[in-house]
């Protein structure tokens, strides 16, 4: 049975769930979660490749994590939540179960997944404004420092990949608005994750957002019956089970746990990973250019990470 009880290095909330303690218990929850969700530029691109629809895609596999999350809801016999955190689930059903998705596979459509993966990676120096912004937290400069150069790193990578960010097609201003989409959903689940519960929070969203998926999903069936080879089926039941669940139970809890905003950087490794899958799924060339651009994200994640926060930090 999945266990609600707060984790080694959290301290016991009032309300009866884990508020984390200031420490680095974050940081295996957060690779943990970029690991699983590394995969998911990379398999969108090979289920929407001359495959499934681009709808269907996006829907579908929010529609299939709801019946998981429906099912651990009511096997677990979790309370519902209160009006104020069904609003703030509803913030985070927008970016991370609709926006996310929906963008990120429209515009895989077109665009290579190494491509996608780098614009992507601008996700972490988002978040982590998010988290600033919502969650308060106080970090020093060379936090600052350390994610603009892995901004700046992914930037000049994709456009050195030739992706056209010098000129943006309609196909990165999809990834952009699905960078914000995420980073607003991230920094409220991290909140949210301290009152319910990492894989509640994703739980819940996933339940919220179920009536809205399914509409879009008939839709998608309804234009073109889904048609796909068994590859392609495959990389969609990954996304249902993995990139729209069980990676948010990790990354939650590695948000929730904290600080947001250095957990958040972890990610920044994400684009480097997502392009090696590439290579060797979609045999996507990996240049020169790949492993210098690499080497400075990677950098840049060690040195946020490692950065000491203020005091007023979550």
């Amino acid at each position: 049975m999945l266990s609600t009880s707060p984790a080694p290095g959290e301290r016991p909330h009032p309300s009866g769930q884990g508020l984390p303690a200031p420490s680095r218990a974050g940081l295996p929850w957060g690779l943990a979660g970029t690991a699983a969700f590394s995969f998911t530029v990379p398999f969108t691109r090979v289920a929407t490749h001359d495959g499934l629809s681009a709808l269907f895609l996006g829907s579908g596999r929010a529609v299939v994590a709801a019946v998981l999350a429906a099912a651990a809801l009511l096997w677990t016999r979790q309370a519902r939540p209160s009006w104020p955190q069904a609003r703030r689930l509803a913030v985070v059903a927008g970016g991370v179960v609709l926006g996310f998705p929906l963008l990120t596979s429209y515009a895989l459509t077109t665009t290579p997944a190494s491509h996608g993966a780098v614009v992507i990676g601008l996700l972490p120096a988002a978040t982590a404004a998010m988290a600033v912004l919502r969650g308060k937290e106080s970090v020093p400069w060379t936090f600052w420092a350390s994610a603009a150069t892995g901004a700046a790193a992914v930037i000049v990578f994709a456009s050195l990949q030739g992706g056209g960010l010098g000129s943006l097609h309609w196909a990165d201003l999809l990834l952009l608005g699905a960078v914000l989409a995420a980073a607003v959903g991230y920094a409220e689940g991290g909140l949210l994750a301290r009152e319910l519960g990492a894989w509640q929070t994703v739980s819940w969203a996933l339940v919220l957002s179920a009536p809205v998926m399914t509409v879009l999903a008939l839709v998608s069936v309804v234009e073109r019956t889904p048609s796909g080879t068994t590859g392609q089926w495959l990389a969609f039941a990954y996304l249902c089970v993995v990139s729209m669940y069980l990676g948010f139970f990790a990354w939650y809890r590695g948000l929730a746990i904290g600080p947001m905003a250095r957990v958040s950087q972890v990610q920044l490794v994400q684009p480097v990973l997502s392009i090696l899958w590439a290579a060797l799924l979609l045999h996507e060339r990996v240049t020169s250019t790949t492993v210098v651009c690499g080497a400075v994200v990677v950098a840049s994640a060690r040195i946020a990470v490692r950065a000491r926060l203020g005091r007023g930090a979550g």
